[in-house]
């Protein structure tokens, strides 16, 4: 069973190493069990892709290089933290109904 990931769609992070550190973005999908993270807009990849037909010409894609965002595995991303807009590593607690919440450590500000 995977461990499980507290960065989640949605989030705001920050990469810290490789060739896009420094740079944030949205979290796009993730993929738990590969422990990986898809951030809009970095880790851009190309693809070739050959022209699809799928009978009609209302569905068909049109072939060539594409770009779009590779995986990033989550140690390598820092969720932001929503009061100063840092980076902070995430814990999770119990709120007062014994809900799980995750929460900022650098802040202690509940996320979500």
């Amino acid at each position: 069973m995977a461990k499980s990931m507290r960065v989640k769609t949605d989030d705001q992070v920050v990469i810290t190493a490789g060739k896009d550190a420094g740079k944030t973005g949205r979290v796009v999908r993730t993929d738990p069990k590969k422990r990986r993270v898809y951030v809009e807009g970095l880790n851009i990849i190309k693809r070739h892709e050959r022209p699809r037909s799928q009978g009609d010409l209302k569905n068909a894609q049109a072939g060539g290089i594409v770009e779009k965002e590779g995986p990033i595995d989550v140690s390598n991303v820092m969720l932001l933290d929503p009061k100063g807009n840092k980076p902070t590593r995430v814990g999770v607690r119990a709120d007062a109904g014994g809900k799980r919440v995750r929460y900022a450590k650098r802040s202690g500000t509940a996320i979500d």
